[in-house]
């Protein structure tokens, strides 16, 4: 764990937060012989949560949006494919 003076940890804070970020925490000790830990709090909640999006749309036309996408992406995806069985159905 990293160890900062008060007058360290105050002259670098961001630094001081950054560390405590990615080692878990940091020590400031002051002059007098207090000593305090600073780590980071752990998240509320899932880093899956999102806020809800607002829209006007329909579920069917949502339904419809994304079939359209996923079509409109397939053929990048099965392009790839198809070229790779070609290389092996070449190779026998």
């Amino acid at each position: 764990m990293k160890v900062y003076s008060y007058s360290e940890a105050r002259q670098q804070f961001a630094e001081v937060l950054n560390r405590a970020r990615r080692e878990g925490e940091v020590e400031i000790r002051r002059r007098d012989g207090q000593v305090f830990v600073l780590r980071p709090r752990a998240r509320a909640g899932s880093p899956l949560d999102v806020p809800a999006v607002s829209t006007d749309l329909s579920r069917n036309e949502i339904v419809r949006l994304v079939r359209e996408s996923r079509r409109s992406t397939d053929r990048f995806l099965k392009q790839p494919a198809r070229k790779s069985r070609e290389r092996v159905n070449a190779g026998r």
